[in-house]
């Protein structure tokens, strides 16, 4: 008598991804009359509850006064600090805005080694040269360093930001979830080819939000100059993918500074 192979034991349940990073992204306004409203003689120690927070985590001022975007395995450990730091005397004037909840992951749209090789063939690439071979392997030792970024990925100290939440389209004749496979991934290899014309000048973050959010992506901009994050976002946009299937909320811009330099920009 046989049997059927036995399936693959299942995760424990944990709140920790099995594969990429939660991400939070928190907006807030200040609200002048609760900021009036502190005795004088206790602002500098106001202040500083308010410093000892923001300063553990990556800070950037926003269109909306404050923007904070934050990752970590365990998702609440994020909101820990949200709520620590509404909490404080400060943060009771802090006005929550807008939020952006979503997870870091592999785009299945990047090639894996053998994937890659196939793309440069269907190029013309001759598979038996040794400038094939040499592509492959390049390719091959690369992977690992774009697998990580995009898992667990660094925060550039450049100067300026921008985030958006996005869909694909799924209206008649542009629906992006009925194109085929092979269709989509030429039209994202075009939208990257795009942006590798940033190197250098824009790095970004695409986390997914799909079933944890109203949008389905968000994408994080950091530029070395605001006029590059105008520049990329306005040459994407011709990219079919964005042309015809791209929709887009809101856009949130600013600029890096600490803690410090907040409280000082908006004269608290």
């Amino acid at each position: 008598m046989t049997h059927p192979p036995a399936s693959a034991p299942l995760p424990e349940p944990s709140l920790i991804p099995v594969q990429g990073w939660h991400c939070s992204h928190y907006f807030y306004q200040w609200d002048r009359k609760e900021l009036a409203s502190i005795d004088p003689n206790s602002i500098e120690q106001a202040k500083q509850e308010f410093l000892d927070v923001v300063n553990d985590v990556n800070e950037r001022p926003q269109r909306m006064h404050i923007g904070l975007i934050m990752m970590d395995p365990n998702p609440l450990r994020i909101d820990r600090v949200h709520q620590k730091l509404l909490s404080t005397r400060l943060g009771r004037a802090l006005v929550p805005t807008y939020s952006f909840v979503s997870m870091s992951e592999v785009s299945e749209y990047l090639p894996n080694k053998d994937q890659y090789a196939a793309k440069l063939i269907r190029s013309g690439e001759d598979p038996a040269s040794a400038a094939f071979q040499a592509k492959v392997a390049s390719y091959d030792r690369r992977l690992p360093v774009m697998l990580a970024q995009r898992l667990a990925p660094e925060f550039p100290t450049w100067p300026a930001m921008c985030f958006y939440p996005m869909n694909k389209s799924r209206n008649v004749g542009a629906n992006w979830f009925l194109e085929p496979f092979s269709s989509r991934t030429e039209m994202m290899a075009e939208h990257a080819q795009s942006g590798m014309a940033f190197a250098g000048k824009v790095t970004q973050l695409v986390t997914a939000s799909v079933g944890l959010d109203d949008w389905e992506w968000g994408v994080t901009l950091w530029a070395r100059n605001p006029q590059f994050l105008k520049e990329i976002v306005y040459t994407m946009r011709y990219d079919k993918a964005s042309a015809t299937f791209g929709e887009f909320g809101p856009f949130y811009v600013g600029y890096l500074a600490s803690a410090d330099e907040i409280l000082k920009h908006c004269m608290i």
